[in-house]
């Protein structure tokens, strides 16, 4: 009889649910958890095993995806009173998605593996949508035992999985100069369109311009709606890339390499957080800008 791999899936936000959802349509047993309670009962209702800790969403389970916010979160999911290193198997795989630091990944790594178990540096980019369609990019390094562990789980969930290295940390590396590129052009993104507001243009219709033109970004085309809609739903959040980009300064500080153009995204994220929209979308920033300079973007007048 062929074994029904189970995967647990711990953190079942805009992306992990997605990516649970994936796991269930391959055909496998999927258990998660979340601190969230709609988030388990949307998983239950597609099927899934909705669990009250990660440890129980882990216990036995083949392999284990992490998909929660940054690094302490991860430790505590990994290592907590609840955590689900002590709960799965030896040779099962743990897949860390969260963008953490290189150097976090690769203590990380070396904790699961004392532990007796595989550990996939596994930083994910693709945004909600991809999550949900299993069409997500992973950065991923780690041994071939731990790909090999993690393969049939990384087919369910990605559409492009890049195979980095054999160490922890360098899948890490890469998801933070991608993260440099999306955060400044998300900033550039709301700065370009509120400037074509202050400018009394058409920003539909600039959007319709510069999409087929050369100041286009990916950022630019799958950002731009939600300010267009007035409809600022985190799909990703401002205190994502707070975040992110502090990650990326705190790099350029130690090596004593120059990011100017990145500590100018960060100040703008970190000026709409203060703002109190770091739970919003992060083209909030466009919202941070129009309120700064007395403009109005579509949905504005419905703020109170």
């Amino acid at each position: 009889m062929v074994h029904q791999l189970t995967v647990a899936v711990v953190g079942l936000g805009s992306m992990g649910l997605g990516m649970a959802r994936s796991a269930l349509r391959a055909g496998f047993t999927v258990r998660g958890f979340d601190i969230n309670p709609n988030a388990l009962h949307a998983l239950e209702t597609d099927g899934g095993v909705a669990t009250t800790a990660p440890r129980d969403a882990a216990n036995g389970a083949d392999i284990a995806v992490v998909v929660v916010v940054n690094a302490a979160q991860t430790e505590t999911v990994l290592f907590g009173d609840d955590g689900i290193v002590s709960s799965m198997r030896p040779g099962s795989v743990i897949v860390s998605c969260a963008t953490i630091s290189p150097a976090e990944a690769k203590e990380f790594a070396s904790r699961v593996e004392e532990a007796g178990l595989l550990y996939l540096d596994g930083p994910i980019s693709g945004g909600s949508k991809k999550a949900a369609l299993g069409e997500l990019t992973f950065m991923a390094s780690g041994s071939p035992h731990a790909f090999s562990a993690a393969r049939p789980a990384l087919d369910a969930m990605a559409g492009t999985v890049y195979e980095l290295g054999d160490k922890p940390g360098i899948g890490s590396s890469f998801k933070i100069v991608n993260q440099l590129l999306a955060g400044v052009h998300i900033a550039a993104a709301c700065e370009a369109i509120t400037f074509a507001k202050s400018l009394d243009l058409d920003i539909s219709r600039v959007f319709d311009v510069i999409t087929k033109s050369a100041g286009n970004s990916w950022m630019f085309e799958n950002r731009i709606p939600h300010v267009l809609a007035g409809d600022y739903a985190p799909h990703s959040a401002v205190s994502i890339f707070t975040k992110d980009l502090g990650i990326v300064s705190d790099i350029g500080r130690k090596q004593k390499f120059p990011l100017p153009i990145t500590a100018a995204a960060l100040q703008l994220f970190v000026m709409t957080e203060a703002a109190g929209m770091g739970r919003d979308d992060d083209s909030s920033v466009a919202r941070l800008l129009a309120k700064i300079t007395g403009l109005e973007l579509p949905g504005m007048s419905e703020e109170i």
